[in-house]
């Protein structure tokens, strides 16, 4: 017999129904319109680190359909024919992601300010969080810090010039870790940030990584003052992260680039290469405005607000394969 029941409980839905009001209250007062976007395409996101769910066979395509990952590309092509600052509350999904932490299907909260930038974005997203928790909000004052100091702080190396023979010493990597990471800088940068510098972070207390190495950032403006960095920045409670954002790249030929580099690391991670998702290229060879855009996973904040360390306890039908 299968188990039937719910995930979650009724408390644990009504806490989701006044989290999405009160972001929802937040996007109004701000006159920020919520727009609507498939979850159905023809392109997979061709970032190394995230692989789409697909329909290999359907009668509706003669190719392969694929699940979205984020609306971020749709809503990009919305505010390339015109629209103002938009939000998003959708389902996404992502494969290879199930845990206490990490569900396949999720709700995404997504949004685009126009002319904004990185100082901005960042404040709006604050504030967002704040007002979305209520009570539960941090009271403790927001840590800001640069990518490259806080890998410097928790592990005594520079995250953009140390050797790859340094960070694998720095995440005290056996040889068997060392053959399969290998070369992939931005591998090691991701274990140290997640084994070294996230389990410093203090709890009930809200943290900003900005900052990161353009090679993590394929989506985003460099920064202006660092070519090497790009103006990109995640937002933590404690241990868990909430939202990524970044001032959004709008040149066509530089995103064009952007995802070969991605395609070629996929290669080497032995991942399928993605085509270029022409509906977006397009769109950004129209015009895309300067703006900065936030993805933030709605669970994970009500985590927070429920005060529960499982993902499972705030959706009603957390997915198992055990079924």
């Amino acid at each position: 017999m299968t188990d039937w029941r719910p995930s979650s409980g009724v408390r644990a839905a009504e806490s989701r129904a006044a989290l999405l009001r009160r972001v929802r209250d937040y996007f109004d007062g701000a006159a920020v319109l919520e727009v609507d976007t498939p979850a159905l395409g023809r392109y997979a996101v061709s970032d190394p680190q995230i692989e789409s769910l697909a329909i290999p066979e359907s009668q509706v395509s003669s190719r392969p359909l694929y699940l979205h990952t984020s609306p971020e590309f749709c809503m990009k092509r919305l505010l390339a024919a015109g629209y103002p600052d938009i939000f998003s509350i959708c389902r996404v999904f992502r494969d290879g992601e199930a845990g206490h932490r990490h569900q396949p299907e999720f709700t995404m909260v997504e949004w685009y300010r126009r002319d904004f930038d990185l100082q901005g974005i960042v404040e709006d997203t604050m504030q967002l969080i704040v007002e979305a928790l209520g009570d539960a909000a941090p009271t403790a004052s927001a840590v800001v810090v640069d990518y490259c100091d806080a890998l410097a702080q928790a592990c005594a190396v520079d995250a953009l010039n140390a050797p790859i023979e340094a960070l694998a010493d720095a995440a005290g990597a056996d040889k068997q870790l060392r053959a399969a990471i290998g070369n992939e800088r931005d591998d090691w940068l991701d274990l140290l940030l997640a084994t070294r510098v996230i389990p410093t972070f203090a709890p009930d207390r809200l943290t900003v990584i900005r900052h990161y190495p353009a090679s993590q950032a394929a989506l985003a403006q460099l920064c202006p003052a660092d070519k090497r960095l790009a103006d990109r920045f995640e937002v933590f409670h404690g241990r868990i992260e909430l939202a990524n954002g970044y001032v959004e790249l709008t040149n066509a030929d530089e995103q064009r680039e952007r995802i070969r580099l991605d395609n070629e690391a996929r290669r080497r991670r032995g991942r399928k290469v993605r085509p270029d998702d022409a509906t977006l290229l397009d769109a950004l060879d129209h015009g895309l405005t300067p703006c900065a855009g936030v993805a933030l996973g709605l669970e994970r904040l009500q985590m927070i607000h429920d005060r529960t360390e499982d993902i499972r306890d705030v959706i009603t039908f957390a997915f198992s394969d055990n079924e």
